[in-house]
């Protein structure tokens, strides 16, 4: 189904999937791919799509198209000409703009809202800027640590300390310091480095020491922006992809990221990014008086699941949030560089892993039930959900089969949907009746099963407390795998922003 088509039926109040239509029978799909599926399987992936056509008869009002949602506009893409949201490539944040749009749109501008999933702070600073109080929940490290920093500078930072960051940009003092602070390693991350980059990254540690915390905060935000441009790998979904150059054993087709950067060139222009980014902000009156916080930001160390639990309930404006997607991504491998150089260990990295939402193959089942007693609805809510309920099915015998190319697959993705359950039931709980949740997300394929996590979602919220106003959905679909496009052709998946307003 072309991106055309899809618009033309969403203007036409059509199903975008009708009832009984298989993925079997798509003409997107060659014939040589329908060949292997087995008439069992046939008859799950049917019913799969019938319960998929019944939802998208139930949504076809609330599931619009969306033009002037852009993929650089939901992605990290439109932050790259904002100074200080640029400083850090996170690449699974959504942009300052889009918060800025719907904040505005839907008549946020007083208040407070919260972002269970706070990745880098783009919606905590991005409401703040505006006068909004922000709550902000992150697990990993990195995550913290950017936030944490930016706090700093911009709450905190006087002219000494602003004068020292560009004194590190041009003195490069790291050339005089005779102590070295070994950089922790990994195994995932053990040769990352050049020998000669290692050795300036462990001076640069040793030469911070003598700044006070404010400048050393900066200066460890500074290096962790340019890890992995100075380093033999990069960020590749699912984990680190390694260069030839590393060493490390390549396949048939040797990978090439390009440049590796020189240290000095990459610290040296980061530092002076910065640096640039606050002298715009400032004037004779006081150092940036124009990047004082007008909102208040609180950060949240932890899992959401844990946290959100021991928030006040109806005290929300809002809840702004893009969660993990359901996409095997495994975020303490793709970060192990910064998780690293923050000093995180073996164990400790286990330990994130299993505390993440599930959405990599390698969490276990969560006893959520012990997590918080009083989420036996959204788990009720999740049992109850028919086109979940097939896929998983459907999964679970693929499995058995031996059919799938992981066997932590349906496992992760039924722990996705009912720990979702659980957040969105939370989320309901801590908002102000009549209050909005965005959410931003993609929908995914397995074993050529689609999964339209748009639906799931938005009919589990509507059990939990929510009222679907609309599912915005990219003017562009998503592709899959090349191993899922080989299989099972090349129908687009959605993304979509979720507006959802608690009854």
């Amino acid at each position: 189904m072309t991106m055309k088509t899809i618009a033309r039926q969403l203007e036409n109040n059509t199903p975008l999937f009708p009832l009984g239509r298989t993925i079997i029978d798509s003409p997107y799909i060659p014939i040589e791919n329908q060949m292997c599926n087995s008439i069992e399987q046939q008859t799950a992936l049917a019913e799969i799509d019938a319960f998929d056509g019944k939802l998208t008869q139930h949504f076809r009002n609330k599931i619009k198209l969306q033009p002037e949602l852009t993929r650089q506009l939901v992605s990290f893409q439109a932050n790259k000409p904002r100074p200080t949201y640029r400083w850090y490539k996170y690449k699974e944040a959504f942009s300052a703009d889009l918060i800025e749009i719907l904040l505005s749109k839907y008549g946020i501008t007083s208040g407070k809202i919260l972002d269970p999933f706070a990745g880098s702070g783009t919606a905590l600073f991005a409401a703040s800027d505006i006068g909004i109080n922000a709550d902000g929940i992150e697990l990993l490290p990195i995550g913290q640590q950017i936030i944490l920093t930016r706090k700093c500078i911009e709450t905190e930072f006087t002219k000494d300390d602003f004068a020292a960051i560009n004194r590190w940009a041009s003195e490069r003092p790291w050339y005089k310091s005779k102590k070295r602070i070994p950089l922790s390693a990994l195994r995932i991350t053990d040769g990352a480095y050049p020998k000669q980059t290692l050795e300036l990254i462990e001076l640069y540690m040793g030469a911070w020491k003598r700044e006070n915390n404010r400048v050393q905060s900066v200066l460890r935000f500074a290096l962790l922006c340019v890890l992995e441009s100075i380093s033999f790998t990069r960020k590749d979904g699912q984990y680190l992809r390694w260069d030839y150059r590393s060493g490390r054993r390549q396949g048939a087709n040797p990978f090439n990221k390009g440049e590796v950067f020189d240290f000095d060139k990459a610290i040296c222009f980061k530092l002076s990014d910065i640096y640039h980014d606050l002298e715009t902000g400032s004037d004779h009156r006081g150092l940036f008086p124009s990047k004082v916080l007008q909102g208040d930001i609180r950060l949240l160390c932890g899992s959401c699941l844990d946290i959100l639990p021991t928030l006040p309930e109806n005290s929300y404006e809002a809840v702004v949030t893009s969660p993990p997607y359901c996409n095997r991504y495994d975020y303490t491998r793709t970060y192990a560089l910064e998780l690293a150089l923050l000093g995180i260990g073996e164990e400790e990295i286990s330990r994130l892993r299993q505390e993440m939402l599930s959405c990599t193959v390698e969490n276990r089942a969560k006893d959520l039930l012990k997590v918080n007693p009083k989420w036996t609805n959204a788990i009720t809510t999740s049992d109850r959900q028919e086109l979940l309920q097939a896929i998983l099915g459907y999964l679970e015998k693929e499995k058995t089969e031996g059919r799938l190319n992981n066997n932590g697959i349906p496992r992760m993705v039924r722990g996705y949907f009912y720990e979702m359950a659980c957040i969105i039931s939370e989320c309901a709980r801590v908002l102000k009746p009549g209050s909005p949740l965005f959410m931003v997300n993609d929908n995914v394929r397995y074993a050529g099963a689609s999964i339209s996590v748009d639906m799931v979602l938005s009919n589990i919220a509507e059990r939990l407390g929510f009222h679907v106003e609309n599912i915005l959905v990219l003017p562009n679909g998503k592709g899959n795998s090349s191993q899922q496009m080989g299989k099972h052709g090349r129908d687009p998946l959605r993304k979509c922003v979720y507006v959802w307003r608690k009854l």
